[in-house]
């Protein structure tokens, strides 16, 4: 079975919040669907693992910020690759609280949504948490981040506790040019491949640049790796 076919069903891609009484957290997600219209109802998969679903599951409230098109592979890596438990993914975020006092994202976002878990249900690695929507706001009309353009256009890859998450050695290993004059490097921590035919256009790097070229203080767009955490595609 080709597990790659998951990946065209239609995602998005969302920063789920939660809180813990005047804790906060948050993390990066696709599995968010809404299953009903009168009351709006939606479904979220949180990984067991992670600290938003402890919080989620103690406070029993959430909000969905939905990502835009623009927003920077950096921003989805903060909340999709590091851990709430190691530092405050809200520090120099814009910001503001809704009316169950989860945290909304005010940046590259299209607008938002956020409730109050009605039902649980146990999905093995994750939990899917049920909740009626209770306040919501449509901010913009710019195109939200589908799923597909993160990986396609970003360059973006998927944190371990996603439920799309695929092993790398599963993976078809792309096949290998001849007489490419550049090589990629991946990153050791959260995958992501640079790759110079593209560059790094959130960090300003234009197309055609090796990476051996690369500033000395340049970072992985999606996880803030340094450019030592490198290391050359086989």
């Amino acid at each position: 079975m080709d597990t790659k076919v998951l990946r065209k069903i239609s995602y998005g891609v969302y920063i789920v919040t939660s809180r813990e009484g005047d804790r906060f957290n948050g993390q990066a997600a696709n599995a968010v669907m809404q299953v009903c219209s009168s009351p709006p109802v939606v479904a979220i998969a949180i990984n067991k693992e992670n600290l938003t679903h402890a919080f989620i599951k103690k406070s029993g409230v959430f909000a969905v910020s939905i990502l835009a098109q623009d927003a920077p592979a950096s921003l989805i890596g903060k909340f999709g690759f590091k851990s709430g438990r190691e530092l405050n993914k809200f520090e120099g975020m814009s910001y503001r609280l809704g009316v169950n006092s989860c945290p909304i994202i005010e940046e590259h976002t299209v607008g938002y949504f956020g409730g109050k878990v009605t039902k649980e249900l146990d999905a093995g690695t994750h939990t899917i948490f049920m909740g009626e929507v209770q306040e919501g706001e449509l901010r913009n009309d710019a195109e939200p981040m589908t799923y597909a353009y993160y990986h396609v256009v970003k360059g973006g890859t998927t944190p371990k506790t996603a439920p799309t998450y695929i092993e790398k050695d599963a993976e078809t290993k792309p096949e290998q040019k001849e007489g490419k004059s550049m090589k990629k490097y991946k990153c050791s921590v959260c995958g992501y491949i640079y790759d110079p035919a593209k560059g790094d256009a959130d960090g300003g790097i234009p197309p055609g640049t090796p990476f051996e070229k690369l500033p000395d203080d340049w970072t992985c767009p999606v996880c803030g790796a340094s450019k030592a955490d490198f290391e050359p595609e086989n």
